[in-house]
């Protein structure tokens, strides 16, 4: 199915209406994992043509995304990346773990942004930050494109790493499903347990009757209900 390519229409608004000199485009992986980071990327593009074939990272095969990737971080002007650990995800909730590594994100670019376009319709990030919130942004924005690009390949290889066929993770296979839901990946839960790579205070521990014990009191039962719709399924 053919897809419209992403534009700057997002970025030009901003500039007439805002004065934004530097916009980020900013987008996040990792939300729906068992294990791993969440990990955002932040990425300043300019108005410049990208490299061909740029969309949203999940409408692109794990071999183009490879490929991809590296020639972005060149054609961007500046990108920066930050993650929220496992432990901060459990400590803090998503939503504040995702504005933790947005920030660490935005603040490792060389300059401030004037703006940030954010994917999805949450703005998670808040001030003092002048946000725009784009449902489908990775689609329709190359700037929030090039991020979700960036972002996807960075986290799979930091999972594929973890989970290396000779190391400790193996059994769990992080470079197939990168912290996802998957049948390997639930099998080795139930046999092996959480590693010190997943969240503890994620829905999936109460399917695992053997290790529940372990498993963290979320701070609200607001924040549990809001954050563990989907972590009990495959779709990933």
């Amino acid at each position: 199915m053919p897809y419209e390519p992403p534009t700057h229409t997002v970025e030009r608004s901003l500039r007439a209406t805002s004065g934004a000199r530097t916009v980020a485009g900013v987008d996040e992986v990792g939300r729906g994992a068992w294990a791993g980071p969440v990990t955002v990327c932040a990425a300043v593009t300019g108005l410049r043509r990208p490299p061909e074939g740029l969309t949203d990272s999940k409408l692109i095969s794990p071999k183009r995304r490879a490929e991809l990737a590296p020639m972005l971080e060149k054609w961007v002007t500046a990108y920066g990346l930050g993650h929220a650990s496992p432990l901060e995800i459990d400590d803090l909730g998503m939503t504040a773990a995702l504005r933790l590594a947005a920030v660490r994100a935005l603040e490792a670019l060389p300059v401030r942004p004037d703006a940030v376009i954010l994917d999805g319709k949450h703005d998670y990030l808040g001030t003092p930050w002048n946000v725009r919130t784009v449902i489908k942004g990775d689609q329709s924005c190359i700037a929030v494109a090039a991020a979700s690009v960036i972002a996807k390949v960075h986290r799979d290889t930091m999972m594929a790493e973890l989970g290396a066929d000779t190391g400790q993770y193996a059994d769990f296979a992080f470079g197939a499903n990168a912290g996802y839901p998957s049948p390997v990946h639930r099998a080795a839960l139930e046999e092996r347990g959480p590693t010190p790579h997943h969240r503890l205070s994620w829905a999936y521990l109460d399917a695992l009757p053997k290790w529940q014990h372990l498993k963290k009191v979320r701070f609200s039962a607001e924040a549990a209900a809001l954050e563990s719709g989907g972590q009990l399924g495959f779709d990933f």
